[in-house]
């Protein structure tokens, strides 16, 4: 008995030996660069010690290549640092990697998580999406001007009130308030203050998204590295307890709004989710309620921090240039004064070209994921050398293209001046939104709330780094989460203007 037990043993353990080598040579066997692999985590051994964006980078800077292998645990993958191949894998070629590494094995533990627009495979992903569009067309955006409007008012008004008080203002948690008031109204319907007050139900929840402990930050790295352990140890995209909030506040809502074949009436994302839905059942396909839920929880999910985070990262980076700063205040000033009584409108701040080359630039140095990834779904060639086996996951190295002083020189400078319509930007060199049909669909909408609440801001206050504060570039970044977004919190001197 014991020596079968030996003997299982032994062979077990040849079996492992040979199926490691194996792996371990893939890349070299293909003339690929590539790290050691780590006979455990394979690449992976940076995961919740530093920021996944932050590691791309310095993969990039290390090896200078078209291309790099490296391994997620022991699967295979490749990272692109070619904006040509970056051009071919996101548009030209996009058929051959339509769907996202990441959204295999979410939806049977995650229904929410697992089916939301950012997640889901096809055939799911390209019915949504193409019933989303038409969610973010410019008259819809143009509806939500009373809302932003509203929003950004209060906005200032509450940093009046906590420097009256002598509050300590935390800007991305100030941010996140307007934020989560703005997108979860749209998304869900409901009222929120947390704007004014810092506090509302759907902010509760939106600070549990904020929160990356231990166990989540190993939650949304299997997600994203290694989706096959997710049902085993049942993570999820979403922190559990939000999930029946969620439900609860989305059938409130449908029995205000007369179920799935109500009038509509309030323009709003809500609306558009509840008008697919009847539309899907009309044309008698499986579209259930979760699968609606989904979308509206990965709108404010994948919104209202991204969003509070670039501002945040835009007001820090300003409060040390001051003459930056001057210069964007003297082109809202001198647009504001062209309105007279009117106020601005999602139109006119489009057109504010240095306000708008500030937000491009912050995006260049603070994009809110620092890759782009996809799948093979067959055998691919990358170029006369490569091939890749249908399965390699692929990832774009946005962020480290984004800091190439080839393309963008002295890249660690804010400098929004690279943005001005006179300055070319090399295609696939700048993609804080992604590109190609997986590209962000909520890109407009997310630029309207950061124009609507820097409008209101910085016409009414400047801003200056507090003694001692950390310069921008100095700033750590979450260790545990996949977005980029800082460790540290922020804070700056809000001076009124006369």
């Amino acid at each position: 008995m014991w020596q079968f037990i030996v003997i299982l043993a032994a062979v077990a353990l040849a079996y492992v030996y040979y199926r490691w080598s194996r792996v371990k040579r893939f890349w070299a066997d293909r003339g690929v660069v590539h790290d050691p692999m780590h006979p455990v985590y394979g690449s992976l051994d940076f995961l919740t010690q530093e920021n996944p964006a932050k590691w791309m980078r310095k993969m990039y800077k290390r090896f200078k290549t078209t291309y790099t292998g490296i391994w997620l645990f022991w699967r295979p993958a490749l990272i692109i640092n070619s904006p040509e191949i970056a051009r071919r894998v996101l548009v030209k070629d996009s058929e051959f990697f339509r769907n996202r590494h990441l959204g295999t094995g979410t939806s049977k533990t995650d229904p929410i998580g697992g089916l939301n627009l950012f997640t889901v495979n096809d055939p799911i992903w390209s019915s949504v999406r193409r019933r989303l569009t038409s969610v973010f067309t410019s008259a819809k955006l143009k509806a939500m001007h009373s809302l932003s409007l509203t929003k950004s008012r209060e906005l200032v008004q509450r940093i009046e009130n906590d420097l009256a008080q002598n509050k300590k203002i935390e800007i991305r948690s100030l941010f996140a308030d307007f934020t989560t008031d703005l997108i979860g109204i749209a998304a869900f319907g409901v009222g929120s203050d947390a704007t004014l007050t810092g506090e509302s139900p759907m902010r509760t929840v939106t600070k549990d998204f904020m929160k990356y402990d231990f166990f989540r930050g190993w939650g949304w790295c299997s997600i994203f590295f290694f989706p096959e352990v997710v049902n085993f140890f049942r993570f999820t995209f979403f922190p559990k307890n939000s999930i029946e909030y969620f439900r609860k506040v989305y059938r409130s809502m449908l029995a205000q709004r007369g179920g799935y074949a109500g009038k509509r009436e309030h323009n709003d994302l809500l609306d558009a989710l509840l008008k697919m839905k009847h539309e899907a059942d009309l044309n008698g396909e499986v579209m259930d309620e979760d699968l609606v839920i989904a979308q509206a929880v990965v709108f404010l999910q994948g919104g209202f921090d991204t969003s509070a985070v670039s501002l945040s990262f835009i007001t820090y980076e300003l409060a040390f240039q001051p003459e930056l700063q001057e210069k964007m205040y003297n082109e809202l000033l001198e647009a504001k004064q062209k309105l007279g009584d009117k106020d601005f409108d999602g139109a006119t701040l489009s057109e504010l070209t240095y306000m708008n080359c500030i937000i491009k630039e912050a995006l260049r140095k603070y994009p809110a994921m620092g890759w782009l990834d996809r799948i093979a779904e067959k055998d691919y060639q990358i170029d006369e050398k490569l091939t890749i086996p249908a399965g390699t996951p692929v990832y774009v190295n946005a962020l480290g293209m984004q800091y190439d002083p080839e393309y963008f020189p002295d890249p660690e400078q804010f400098n929004p001046d690279r943005f001005l319509p006179e300055n070319d930007i090399k295609p696939f060199t700048y993609m804080p939104f992604g590109e190609g049909p997986r590209n962000c669909i909520g890109m407009r909408f997310a630029y309207r709330t950061i124009w609507y609440a820097m409008a209101a801001l910085f016409l009414k206050y400047e801003v200056r780094p507090k003694p001692g504060a950390k310069r921008p570039n100095d700033i750590e970044l979450e260790r545990r989460a996949l977005f980029l977004m800082p460790e540290d919190e922020l804070y700056v001197e809000f001076i009124p203007r006369q």
